[in-house]
């Protein structure tokens, strides 16, 4: 058998093992490796939410972004609030409902989902991690927006190691 067609038999038992296995275990993003990665990384204590039901219900809910405040200029989803990661202050979201559906993501979903934690703990009830984050936003053709607000080509990537899990060409990959 060729490597081209082991590969299709392998991408169809991931798909397959997928649809029969658990909330972590379901096709949520167009990339099975980066999925892995994302998989490797959560514990999955927060409900996760996947790219295409938040983008469908995004008028639904506050965005909030768990980067830090130079990933979020460069890039972020259209009117999230930012809230940062190493210097989360719950004080920063006290003006929220804490019945209010929030999505929270940064690059992966590592970052928010720790917030996410810590933002259920203080009592709020409808928490979801973005699944794939900002990263399966673009990697989905979804708009990102910079400090300005005006539509951006940039994505910030946190380093060039995270850069390789951008899969779309119509962005720019920014880091530090």
């Amino acid at each position: 058998m060729d490597l081209k067609n082991w590969y299709k038999i392998f991408a169809l038992s991931f798909i397959l093992l997928a649809n029969l296995s658990g909330q972590q275990n379901q096709v949520l993003c167009i990339n099975p490796e980066f999925q892995q990665e994302v998989n490797s990384y959560l514990s999955f204590e927060v409900p996760i939410i996947s790219v295409s039901e938040a983008y469908e219900k995004k008028a639904s809910f506050t965005f909030l972004d768990a980067r830090e405040k130079s990933e979020f200029d460069i890039s972020h989803i259209k009117d999230a609030v930012h809230v940062g990661y190493d210097d989360f202050d719950i004080n920063s979201v006290a003006h929220l409902d804490k019945s209010e559906p929030l999505v929270i993501y940064c690059s992966i979903g590592y970052r928010s989902e720790k917030i996410g934690k810590k933002l259920k703990g203080a009592g709020f009830e409808n928490v979801q991690n973005l699944y794939g984050s900002i990263f399966e936003w673009v990697n989905q053709h979804h708009h990102i927006y910079n400090s300005e607000n005006k539509k951006t080509n940039q994505i910030h990537t946190f380093n060039k190691k995270w850069s390789k899990w951008i899969q779309s060409n119509e962005v720019e990959k920014v880091w530090e």
